[in-house]
């Protein structure tokens, strides 16, 4: 569990929350069903009306990075990197094949039968380069329907707002009604910025760090790969690879 998502959440959370209460206000005008469904829907509309479904399924899922971080195991890499070197320059590289059946990341297994085939260095990492392209663009267009939703949330508290001030301007002649329709014009203006501040956006800049890490996996492993292909010594392989975890 990522601590610093929820501390981050319920900070931002009580200091608007509490700053509304030390001006005196009442935390119950800020809960407007209208304001939040023009917002919500709104928001939610506009970013499928941009994303393909499968894009925006994934983009969905991927939330729960915040709270639960994917397993990133670089040091993990550079372990399996550097027996993969040791046992080839002791027995050559088609020792290397009867450890590719073990091997359940795709990504690694067609990096190691390259090696294996006895590809040429600068072409293994060519081709692992290309999947390393397609992997990252993926995950980083699911993670832009975050970014997305930032960006059409205020727009769209706008618009509720505007719809509040055409209903006062309606009923002028009901001072009863008059309440409740600024109410929700200025809440769905609260309601579009905050969400877009407090949730959207920085999801999507959480998600894109560990896409980061994620592609700088797979780079690791590119280049762990290609040391091997070119005979270089284990340590100095190590010592690449180490650069990654700084």
């Amino acid at each position: 569990m990522d601590k610093i998502s929820i501390a981050g959440l319920v900070i931002g959370l009580v200091a608007i929350i509490g700053g509304q209460v030390l001006e005196g206000g009442s935390v119950g005008s800020l809960v407007q069903p209208t304001a939040l469904l023009i917002v919500l829907g709104g928001t939610l509309g506009a970013v499928l009306l941009q994303s393909p479904l499968h894009v925006f399924k994934r983009g969905v899922r991927m939330v729960r990075w915040v709270w639960v971080p994917p397993v990133i195991e670089q040091k993990r890499v550079i372990d399996q990197i550097l027996n993969w070197s040791q046992l080839s320059r002791r027995e050559g590289l088609l020792a290397l094949e009867n450890h590719l059946p073990g091997i359940k990341d795709p990504f690694t297994q067609k990096g190691l039968q390259l090696l294996v085939d006895g590809a040429d260095p600068e072409r293994i990492r060519e081709l692992l380069e290309v999947d390393i392209d397609t992997y990252e663009e993926e995950w980083r267009q699911a993670a832009k329907i975050w970014d997305a939703a930032g960006g059409y949330s205020p727009t769209i508290g706008i618009l509720g707002a505007v719809m509040g001030l055409i209903h006062v301007m309606e009923n002028l002649s009901d001072p009863t009604k008059l309440g409740a329709g600024i109410a929700v014009a200025f809440v769905a203006t609260i309601y579009g910025v905050g969400l877009a501040n407090l949730i959207y956006l920085p999801i999507a800049a959480k998600l894109k760090y560990y896409i980061a890490r994620m592609v700088s996996s797979k780079e690791m492993m590119v280049d762990g790969l290609v040391g091997i292909a070119i005979g270089d010594n284990p340590r100095i392989i190590e010592s690449r690879l180490q650069g990654y975890l700084r």
